[in-house]
């Protein structure tokens, strides 16, 4: 499909299918992340990917809605500080955005396969790094809920226009 259709049809899924997902587009679209840029090319990531109903279960326990328990899988997407690359200037570390473009190239991937996906940044972070025995470089960014959308669950997707974000030759 052409990519303004894939970006239209992406949306945050918060009701699924309990239909298991197949490992093969699970493999398919933890190759896409793969593919992101990042900076300097260091690929600052990790993916766990979590189909075990009991570390699923583990999981519920950092995000507490009632939604996020009917995805059939999670990914958890864990930023490596001590491989990002950090701009010389101010020292920025780029592990976010890097783990970032990444996580949106999961996604639209796994719209392409058929599969929502919703990206969890508000979980207790703290705990996720106990369930995976994270070392203190190692951070989980977000968790993302895979699993065949229930039909009729689209919302309507609100943007804002163009001309409320975009200026051109500088800003206004």
């Amino acid at each position: 499909m052409e990519f303004k259709e894939l970006a239209q049809r992406r949306y945050s899924v918060r009701s699924y299918q309990s239909t298991p997902v197949e490992k093969e587009k699970l493999i398919a679209i933890v190759e896409a992340a793969l593919l992101a840029p990042s900076a300097v090319n260091f690929q600052p990531w990790k993916f766990v990917i979590v189909t075990d109903p009991a570390l699923l279960n583990q999981l519920h326990g950092c995000y507490h809605r009632d939604w996020f328990r009917s995805a059939p899988v999670c990914i958890v997407a864990i930023g490596d500080h001590d491989k990002g690359w950090r701009r010389p200037t101010d020292d920025k570390d780029y592990t976010d955005i890097d783990v970032a473009i990444a996580i949106d190239h999961l996604m639209l991937a796994a719209t392409e396969a058929g599969l929502g996906t919703c990206w969890i940044c508000h979980f207790n972070t703290e705990k996720c790094a106990e369930i995976f025995n994270l070392s203190s470089n190692l951070e989980p960014m977000a968790m993302i809920p895979i699993g065949y959308p229930l039909p009729g669950s689209i919302p309507e997707k609100k943007r804002k226009t163009m001309d409320q974000l975009v200026s051109w030759n500088g800003f206004e």
